[in-house]
């Protein structure tokens, strides 16, 4: 029998707590709650009222690995859920709301995936989010190149941009916005995107097709679709290793020179967090957030 913990009051039953869901390393379930259990002070503001799809992985990264967007079988009476509109219909989502709920949703083994925009109002995007890809022989050198080069373009018109890895082999550049839909800023991070590989042909591309992208990286502008989502702050990844989508600083995206240097795993989290704090407050709080142009 699965044994019962009691989080602020809610009972939760922890499965196969001893299996080991990351090979490489032999990181086990346990060690995955016990993961978000220390940085769910930092993660979970960055989950609170955003509607959440869950990139399963219950048997690791080697394993079946499946989207879970409605919410799922099973699901406690007390976690919080929405009805959110999609083109197909409404659908009912998870929010992911406290620690018990978070508890109950890592139990699941799960990447948190978010959108750009709040519950309260889906039709308004809060956030602008550039997802730097690299195609090999590129690495996350030249993504730091280009996230170093949207940053300056963002500042140029009044938006602050914060930098996390992808947990993978990319970068993710954040911002928060103000007064615009979805699809305007989608519109707007595509033209930044053109302005990119215009001004750095040999290294950017803003489209999609596979076969351009060997060199070169990719900048993902699509991700502010209404309907995308990417994945959230503090998430652990289903990769070979417990790999984490942290928050990392300016200073250490301007000097990577390796492409080693910013790869951050669950371990590396909790001392970066009493170092730094969360890097990516300032989105919370809506610091410079500025109207698209």
């Amino acid at each position: 029998m699965a044994p019962i913990t009691e989080v602020e009051g809610r009972r939760l039953a922890l499965s196969n707590l001893e299996k080991v869901l990351y090979p490489a390393t032999g990181f086990t379930k346990a060690e995955v709650l016990h993961y978000y259990a220390t940085v769910a002070d930092v993660l979970l503001p960055h989950l609170r009222d955003r509607p959440v799809s869950f990139l399963r992985y219950p048997d690791g990264p080697d394993g079946q690995v499946f989207f879970t967007k409605n919410v799922p079988p099973g699901t406690p009476d007390w976690v919080t859920t929405a009805e959110v509109p999609r083109s197909e219909g409404p659908a009912r989502m998870v929010l992911v709301q406290d620690l018990p709920s978070l508890m109950w949703a890592a139990n699941l083994v799960t990447e948190f995936h978010t959108h750009q925009w709040l519950i309260g109002d889906p039709g308004q995007a809060d956030r602008i989010v550039f997802d730097l890809d690299p195609g090999a022989p590129a690495t996350i050198v030249q993504c730091c190149e280009v996230a170093v080069w949207l940053r300056e373009r963002l500042a140029a018109d009044g938006i602050e941009a914060y930098a996390k890895t992808s947990g993978s082999k990319g970068l993710h550049l954040l911002a928060a916005v103000r007064g615009a839909s979805s699809d305007q800023v989608s519109e707007y991070a595509k033209r930044l995107a053109v302005e990119a590989e215009k001004a750095m042909p040999r290294l950017v591309l803003h489209r999609m097709t596979r076969s351009l992208r060997p060199g070169k990286v990719f900048v993902d502008w699509s991700q502010n679709a209404a309907r995308k989502t990417t994945a959230t702050p503090y998430t652990l990844r289903a990769r070979p290793e417990p790999s984490v989508s942290a928050p990392v600083t300016w200073d250490e995206v301007e000097t990577c020179r390796s492409p080693g240097a910013l790869a951050l795993a669950a371990p590396d989290i909790g001392p970066r967090i009493q170092d730094h704090g969360d890097l990516l407050a300032p989105l919370l709080e809506g610091a410079h957030a500025g109207p698209l142009p």
